[in-house]
Protein backbone atom coordinates (compact mmCIF):
# COMPACT_ATOMS: atom_id res chain seq x y z
CA UNK A 1 0.00 0.00 0.00
CA UNK A 2 1.20 3.50 -0.81
CA UNK A 3 1.81 5.84 2.12
CA UNK A 4 2.95 9.45 1.79
CA UNK A 5 4.71 10.78 4.88
CA UNK A 6 5.14 14.54 5.21
CA UNK A 7 7.55 16.52 7.35
CA UNK A 8 9.05 19.99 7.66
CA UNK A 9 6.14 22.12 8.80
CA UNK A 10 6.31 24.49 11.72
CA UNK A 11 6.15 28.08 12.94
CA UNK A 12 8.11 30.73 11.07
CA UNK A 13 8.20 34.53 11.04
CA UNK A 14 7.14 36.51 7.95
CA UNK A 15 9.94 36.53 5.41
CA UNK A 16 11.32 33.24 6.68
CA UNK A 17 11.69 29.89 4.94
CA UNK A 18 10.63 26.29 5.36
CA UNK A 19 11.28 23.14 3.36
CA UNK A 20 8.55 20.50 3.22
CA UNK A 21 9.28 16.88 2.37
CA UNK A 22 6.98 14.08 1.26
CA UNK A 23 8.29 10.55 0.92
CA UNK A 24 6.37 7.51 -0.30
CA UNK A 25 6.75 4.23 1.53
CA UNK A 26 5.37 0.73 1.05
CA UNK A 27 7.11 -0.22 -2.15
CA UNK A 28 8.78 1.00 -5.30
CA UNK A 29 6.58 3.32 -7.32
CA UNK A 30 6.53 5.17 -10.60
CA UNK A 31 4.37 8.23 -10.06
CA UNK A 32 2.92 10.43 -12.75
CA UNK A 33 2.10 13.91 -11.44
CA UNK A 34 2.98 14.98 -7.91
CA UNK A 35 2.14 18.17 -6.10
CA UNK A 36 1.31 20.22 -3.05
CA UNK A 37 -2.06 21.57 -1.91
CA UNK A 38 -3.05 23.59 1.14
CA UNK A 39 -6.13 24.28 3.21
CA UNK A 40 -6.65 27.14 5.64
CA UNK A 41 -9.39 27.11 8.33
CA UNK A 42 -12.79 27.79 6.79
CA UNK A 43 -11.47 27.62 3.24
CA UNK A 44 -11.42 25.02 0.47
CA UNK A 45 -8.32 23.09 -0.43
CA UNK A 46 -6.35 24.90 -3.10
CA UNK A 47 -3.57 24.04 -5.50
CA UNK A 48 -0.10 25.26 -4.60
CA UNK A 49 1.96 23.59 -7.33
CA UNK A 50 2.18 20.40 -9.38
CA UNK A 51 5.07 18.75 -11.16
CA UNK A 52 4.96 16.11 -13.90
CA UNK A 53 7.20 13.08 -14.20
CA UNK A 54 9.41 14.95 -16.67
CA UNK A 55 9.69 18.07 -14.52
CA UNK A 56 7.08 20.45 -15.93
CA UNK A 57 5.58 22.66 -13.20
CA UNK A 58 2.39 24.60 -12.62
CA UNK A 59 2.41 27.15 -9.78
CA UNK A 60 -0.46 29.08 -8.27
CA UNK A 61 -0.05 32.80 -8.92
CA UNK A 62 0.09 33.50 -5.19
CA UNK A 63 3.33 31.52 -4.73
CA UNK A 64 5.21 32.15 -7.97
CA UNK A 65 8.71 33.39 -7.35
CA UNK A 66 8.61 32.35 -3.69
CA UNK A 67 8.01 28.57 -3.69
CA UNK A 68 9.93 25.91 -5.60
CA UNK A 69 8.88 22.29 -6.10
CA UNK A 70 11.28 19.46 -6.84
CA UNK A 71 11.10 15.68 -6.99
CA UNK A 72 13.48 12.78 -6.62
CA UNK A 73 12.06 9.79 -8.45
CA UNK A 74 14.72 7.43 -7.12
CA UNK A 75 13.62 8.25 -3.56
CA UNK A 76 9.89 8.50 -4.36
CA UNK A 77 9.96 11.96 -2.84
CA UNK A 78 8.67 15.45 -3.57
CA UNK A 79 9.80 18.65 -1.86
CA UNK A 80 8.57 22.21 -1.48
CA UNK A 81 11.02 25.01 -0.72
CA UNK A 82 9.07 27.94 0.69
CA UNK A 83 10.78 31.34 0.83
CA UNK A 84 9.58 34.84 1.69
CA UNK A 85 6.70 33.38 3.63
CA UNK A 86 3.65 35.53 4.36
CA UNK A 87 0.91 35.20 7.00
CA UNK A 88 -1.55 34.27 4.25
CA UNK A 89 0.55 31.15 3.57
CA UNK A 90 -0.64 29.75 6.90
CA UNK A 91 -2.42 26.45 6.22
CA UNK A 92 -2.19 22.70 6.42
CA UNK A 93 -0.12 21.52 3.48
CA UNK A 94 -0.80 18.18 1.79
CA UNK A 95 1.33 16.36 -0.73
CA UNK A 96 -0.26 14.41 -3.56
CA UNK A 97 0.92 11.71 -5.92
CA UNK A 98 -0.77 10.00 -8.84
CA UNK A 99 -0.11 6.77 -10.68
CA UNK A 100 -1.83 4.31 -12.97
CA UNK A 101 -4.05 1.67 -11.39
CA UNK A 102 -4.43 -1.91 -12.55
CA UNK A 103 -7.47 -0.92 -14.61
CA UNK A 104 -5.48 1.90 -16.23
CA UNK A 105 -7.26 4.57 -14.25
CA UNK A 106 -5.40 7.27 -12.31
CA UNK A 107 -5.06 6.72 -8.56
CA UNK A 108 -4.66 9.58 -6.07
CA UNK A 109 -2.62 9.35 -2.88
CA UNK A 110 -2.39 12.00 -0.15
CA UNK A 111 -0.07 12.77 2.71
CA UNK A 112 -1.31 13.24 6.26
CA UNK A 113 -0.81 17.01 6.17
CA UNK A 114 1.70 19.26 7.91
CA UNK A 115 0.90 22.58 9.58
CA UNK A 116 2.65 25.72 8.38
CA UNK A 117 2.12 28.83 10.50
CA UNK A 118 3.57 32.20 9.49
CA UNK A 119 3.29 34.76 12.29
CA UNK A 120 5.30 37.47 14.00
Amino acid sequence: QVQLVESGGGLVRPGGSLRLSCVASGGIFSFNDMGWYRQAPGKQRELVVTITSDGSTNYADSVKGRFTISRDNAKNAVYLQMNSLKPEDTAVYYCNAQMWGVSFNVLDYWGQGTQVTVSS
